[in-house]
């Protein structure tokens, strides 16, 4: 059994993360502030999940904290020792961090660096960091590998999940610190985010939500099942590499206008989405070369898109909509 402190973990990826965790008998610390960037009832919801999850009610155990208050990090880490740490905790969205970037960079750096110096004072144990395909930009080295300089990141968001990667490379560089930043590439699954484009679709059309289809839906994404992404996390976890940055993705780019038109098929009704010119904060391709990942991870991305948004679309079906009819 291992320990693992776990932070974001009422989130989307997170509490997916915790599950798999507590599945395979470890013991999961979970930290998450609950904020109110989309519903904290959901994430409440996620939560309840995972200790439903845990095998016995100890394994799992939850602390409502910041990530940047360094008192509580550092009270953490001094309490337990943790075997690893997965560091998911982060202000989300490209287009959300145009409007409040000194956030962003608040939360996602020097967040970091909080968990990144706590980590330094107790044992040093090997840290996971999630990271975004974003920060590739509109690079024309397709599909996207690693040893792209990723310098030119289109917006906040990127820009901070990058300027984090670099810290972790310093700690790495002073102090030994084992960091391993995984890029995820456009994540969907159950439990996912409200503004996520499975969700908007489905909100689209069942509540008339009015959601943007940027340039008219021809925008290539690599859609990762979150199964996939959580495989891919806990084998880094398992693994000190020194420093390491590494591509999670399923490696096939799919066009946005056709995930749209898999979920309008499963749903038995057509969206009614409004065309949009592409963000300047956007990219037109994600393509993820996943060949460190299968090398250094054993990373095995199993799950199709089209069984992928099946299985949104009925956890989505079991979730939301029974849940609003009873």
């Amino acid at each position: 059994m291992k320990k693992i402190l776990l932070t974001g973990a009422a989130g989307f990826i997170g509490s997916n993360t915790a599950t798999a965790l507590l599945g395979r008998g470890d013991m999961v610390v979970g930290v998450d502030n609950l904020n109110d960037y989309y519903d904290p009832a959901r994430k409440h919801s996620n939560l309840e999940e995972v200790r439903a999850a845990a095998p016995e009610p100890e394994k799992f155990i939850f602390h409502k904290a910041d990530i940047r208050d360094e008192a509580a990090m550092d009270a953490l880490f001094a309490e337990h020792a943790f075997d690893s740490v997965i560091h998911l905790a982060a202000m989300a969205g490209v287009r959300a961090s145009i409007e409040d970037p000194r956030l962003y960079f608040d939360v996602n750096l020097n967040g970091t660096l909080t968990l990144l110096d706590a980590a330094q004072r107790h044992g040093q144990p090997p840290f996971v960091f999630a990271s975004t395909s974003s920060v590739y930009g509109r690079t024309k080295v397709i599909p996207f590998i690693e040893t792209d300089r990723a310098d030119r990141p289109l917006a906040p968001y990127p820009a901070s999940k990058r300027a984090a990667e670099l810290l972790g490379y310093s700690y790495y560089h002073l102090y030994k610190q084992d960091f391993t930043a995984l890029r995820f590439f456009t994540v969907y699954g159950p439990r996912g985010r409200p503004d996520m484009m499975a969700y908007l679709v489905l909100d689209n059309i069942f509540h008339g939500k009015e959601v943007p289809l940027y340039n008219n839906g021809q925008m290539h994404r690599d859609w990762t099942f979150v199964d996939d992404i959580v495989q891919g996390i806990v084998a880094a976890a398992d693994r000190p590499l020194g420093f390491e940055v590494i591509n999670l993705g399923r490696g096939k780019p799919t066009l946005l206008a056709d995930f749209v038109s898999m979920i309008e098929e499963l749903a038995g009704k057509r969206s009614n989405l409004i065309d949009r010119p592409m963000p300047a904060a956007d990219m037109e391709y994600t393509y993820a070369n996943i060949e460190r990942a299968q090398e250094l991870l054993d990373y095995a991305p199993t799950v199709t898109v089209e069984q992928g948004v099946r299985r949104f679309w009925e956890w989505y079906q079991r979730t939301m909509l029974e849940g609003e009819r009873s």
